[in-house]
């Protein structure tokens, strides 16, 4: 499905949890979570995977990404050095970036909150990385947050966490996001206007499969083609 700015619009009009009904895999652990709870963003991923102290790649990264991408840097399990800060994420909104999302910690927390631009990471640190060129790599598929992603896929996230869409997920993957969200919000009318008591699954009959008395259908089963 083509990223057009229509699409982009309709998949923000959804959360990220709407997709995650469907989702058996491609996305990433919730230890990665935005800056702030009201960041929320959707582009195609540049790639970056700097596992070691130097940065450069994703500097090389930020210079290159086209407008609108969600740079997503692989770290290789580097939990102690900060990969981007307030100045990175600054550089980032100038480019008409639209994301940035680290498997592990970033600085400038308080910077980041006041900057706006959406930065999803696993916490913050005061160390950093430093730019010496002697490690990283772009536009590769990589690992984040447990998640394989390929350049190009569509990188959504919100105060929940991240999932990543195919760059060429299907229609109805959207069309049922969408009306999920809007059953929650006919839903949440009827509770508030009519008193309705939200006790039943439409699609699942939650009392029956409790209260059925399983024992004694397994029992006949056995009894039934136990060999004589």
């Amino acid at each position: 499905m083509q990223l057009t700015p229509e699409t982009i619009a309709r998949i923000m009009s959804v959360a990220p949890a709407q997709f995650g009904h469907h989702l058996q895999h491609g996305f990433m652990h919730p230890r990665i979570k935005p800056v702030v709870p009201w960041f929320k963003m959707v582009g195609p991923a540049y790639t970056v995977r700097a596992t070691e102290r130097d940065g450069s790649a994703l500097y090389y990264g930020i210079m290159k990404a086209p407008k609108g991408a969600v740079i997503v840097v692989d770290r290789g399990g580097e939990d102690v050095f900060a990969s981007a800060g307030d100045q990175l994420a600054l550089m980032m909104k100038h480019r008409e970036l639209g994301g940035l999302v680290v498997d592990g910690p970033v600085t400038d927390r308080i910077g980041l909150e006041k900057l706006g631009f959406p930065v999803f990471c696993t916490g913050f640190s005061p160390v950093t990385t430093l730019c010496t060129g002697t490690n990283g790599e772009v536009q590769i598929p990589i690992q984040c947050g447990g998640a394989v992603v390929v350049p190009g896929d569509i990188i959504f996230g919100d105060a929940d966490g991240v999932v990543i869409l195919p760059e060429d997920f299907d229609e109805e993957l959207l069309v049922a996001a969408e009306k999920l969200t809007n059953n929650e919000k006919i839903r949440a009318e009827k509770v508030e206007k009519e008193g309705y008591k939200f006790l039943k699954r439409d699609d699942f009959d939650v009392e029956k499969f409790f209260e059925y008395d399983k024992d004694s259908v397994f029992n006949e089963i056995k009894r039934k083609y136990r060999p004589e």
